[in-house]
């Protein structure tokens, strides 16, 4: 894990960020981000040991404490005594980012019915329980919840059924929670990311019969010319969940490089 560079600005402190799937990837990017800026940051993720190696990058450096809870969630149980002892821990949340997912490469018939239920559990099902869980653990204003979503929810692309489902559920589950939550103060807001440089990224680039051209392939229909990294993505969350967003709400914002805006390649 490397350093990253960051402005120094400090809209998170005194503020309680849970991130989950913070173990690696974008997930981890957001936490430092937001642990940059000031929050106290409780990572959550299944992997226990890159979470705890996470936490302790994070803690290495200067800012607020960061924690850690070991959480498979797509299971309601875990999500329920989670939300029960971060509030034992905290006493409070601002915000919630809805990081974790899975993703299968399978086609239409490789498909399994419980393929499609254990990508829908991680990815829809638990960010609806963890809203649900702790929106009444957040301050009487000046609450956030980000989903991360994907281009996936807009645009078709092969052996993706399940994932895609999942992440044009979610934008839907943004909008009916940011209708929900709005009197509470509390609100909710998705960010789509595209073609982004993660470890997941890189499991299926290796399963192409050229993992070089089709690196360059789609670094050129990008109209900014890149892929995106996860900082891109962590400084959109780290937008949406601050003041300076307070009255935005029910929305998708698409961090892809101008990839959707073409009408071809």
């Amino acid at each position: 894990m490397t350093q990253t560079n960051f402005a120094g600005s400090a809209e998170f402190v005194g503020k309680v960020a849970v991130v989950t799937g913070a173990a690696q990837g974008i997930g981890y990017a957001i936490a430092e981000e937001l642990h940059a800026r000031g929050a106290r940051v409780v990572l959550v993720d299944c992997k226990t040991e890159k979470l705890n190696e996470a936490a302790a990058v994070l803690n290495a450096r200067s800012g607020a404490e960061c924690h850690t809870f070991a959480v498979d969630v797509s299971i309601a149980e875990e999500i329920q005594k989670f939300a029960a002892d971060l509030i034992r821990l905290t006493g409070r949340i601002d915000l919630l980012v809805n990081n974790a997912g899975i993703e299968l490469d399978l086609s239409f018939e490789q498909l399994t019915a419980e393929d499609f239920d254990r990508v829908m559990a991680v990815n829809l099902r638990a960010p609806f329980l963890m809203a649900q869980a702790l929106a009444k653990d957040f301050p009487v204003k000046d609450g956030a919840i980000v989903n991360i979503s994907s281009i996936h929810a807009e645009h078709a692309f092969a052996n993706a059924i399940p994932y895609a489902c999942s992440k044009a559920g979610m934008i839907a589950l943004t909008r009916n929670l940011a209708l929900e939550l709005a009197p509470r103060k509390i609100r909710v807001n998705a960010v789509c990311p595209g073609y982004i440089d993660t470890a997941m990224w890189d499991e299926w680039l290796r399963t192409v019969p050229d993992p070089e051209a089709t690196a360059r392939e789609t670094e050129a229909i990008h109209p900014l010319g890149r892929r995106g990294l996860p900082g891109d993505v962590a400084r959109a969350v780290a937008y949406l969940g601050c003041a300076q967003s307070d009255w935005i709400t029910g929305t998708a914002l698409v961090v892809d490089g101008g990839l959707t805006i073409r009408a071809h390649p």
